[in-house]
C-alpha cells in the first residue's frame, strides 16, 4: 500500500480552461503523466474547456474534465460534451461536481444524477472523481454530504467505473487526517486526493477560502503558514504538506495523494510541484 512518500509522487493539478496556454508553456516541468483537472466554469465555453483538455493531452499529461451538474442545460448537452471528449481522446477520466449555481440550468441538481444516467460509462469514462469536504460545506449539512458520497460511490460501482475522492482544500491538517480516517472507517477504499492551494497571494487565498466555506480563522491561517495581516504576501502549502506526511499512516489512511489548486497561477503551481519533486 502506498506510504507518505507517494503523496507527492501521485500529485494532481487543477487549472481552468483559461489556464490552457500558460499550462502548455509550463507543462514540461511536470512529472510525465500528471493528472490535470480542468474546472467547469460558467465564464468559459465548452470549446475552451475541450481545448484546454487537448492541450493537457498534447503535453503528455492526463486531462480530467470537470462536469458541473447544475451548469448543464440538458441531458443532450451532457452527451455532446462526453462525445466531444471521446472524439478527441480526452475522455476516460472526469470529476463530477454539483456546481455553483443556486438554480440548475437544466435537469441535473447534483453530481449523483450525472453518474446515474449511465452516459459516463457509455462514453468511455472509467475513472470518476467526486468531491470530499473535510471542512464541511457552507450550505449542506454533514449528514447530507455523507449520504451523497455514498450514493455517488454506489452509482460509480454499479456502472463499472473506478471512484476517486478529491477534497476541497482545508487549512487544518489534523481535521483532514481525521476526515480521511472517518472515510476509511466507513469502508471506503477509493484513492483520495487531498486538495491544497498552490502558492498564491494571501488576499486571494483567503477570499477563495471564504467563498468555498473553508475555515480561515487567524489561528488556522498561522498553522497553515501565513498571517491574515499580511495580505500582500504569498503563501504556499509546504507546512500543511509536512504535517500531512508526518500524520499519514498507510495502514489507517490508505491511498492518499495531493491535488494542487492553481490559485496563484498555473506557472507558480507547476514550478512549486517541480521544486518538490527535485527535492524529494
Amino acid at each position: 500500500m502506498p506510504g507518505p512518500d507517494s503523496v507527492l509522487s501521485g500529485a494532481s493539478l487543477e487549472i481552468t480552461a483559461a489556464d490552457g496556454p500558460g499550462f502548455s508553456a509550463a507543462a514540461g516541468a511536470l512529472a510525465p503523466g500528471t493528472r490535470v483537472a480542468i474546472t467547469h466554469l460558467g465564464t468559459q465555453t465548452a470549446q475552451q474547456h475541450l481545448d484546454a483538455a487537448r492541450a493537457v493531452a498534447a503535453a503528455g499529461h492526463i486531462p480530467v474534465a470537470h462536469l458541473a451538474a447544475r451548469r448543464l442545460a440538458s441531458a443532450a448537452e451532457l452527451e455532446a460534451t462526453l462525445a466531444a471528449h471521446a472524439q478527441h481522446g480526452t475522455d476516460g477520466r472526469v470529476v463530477v461536481v454539483g456546481g455553483d449555481p443556486r438554480q440548475p440550468l437544466g435537469p441535473f441538481s447534483e453530481a449523483a444524477q450525472l453518474i446515474e444516467t449511465g452516459m459516463l460509462a457509455s462514453h468511455g469514462v472509467t475513472d470518476v472523481g467526486i468531491a470530499g469536504y473535510p471542512d464541511g460545506h457552507p450550505t449542506i449539512a454533514d449528514e447530507v454530504l455523507w449520504a451523497a458520497l455514498t450514493r455517488k460511490l454506489a452509482a460509480i460501482a454499479d456502472h463499472g467505473m473506478q471512484a476517486r475522492i478529491v477534497t476541497q482544500f482545508c487549512f487544518d491538517v489534523d481535521l483532514v487526517l481525521a476526515w480521511i480516517e472517518r472515510v476509511r472507517d466507513a469502508g471506503i477504499d477509493a484513492p483520495l486526493q487531498v486538495g491544497v492551494p498552490g502558492p498564491a497571494n494571501v488576499r486571494r487565498l483567503v477570499g477563495f477560502a471564504r467563498r468555498c466555506g473553508v475555515q480561515s480563522s487567524a489561528a488556522l491561517a498561522r498553522k497553515y503558514g501565513f498571517s491574515v495581516s499580511a495580505l500582500v504576501a504569498n503563501a504556499g502549502p509546504d507546512r500543511f504538506i509536512d504535517g500531512l506526511r508526518e500524520g499519514l499512516d498507510p495502514a489507517v489512511h490508505g491511498d492518499v495523494h495531493l491535488h494542487l489548486f492553481a490559485l496563484g497561477g498555473v506557472g507558480a503551481a507547476v514550478e512549486w510541484l517541480a521544486r518538490q519533486h527535485a527535492a524529494a
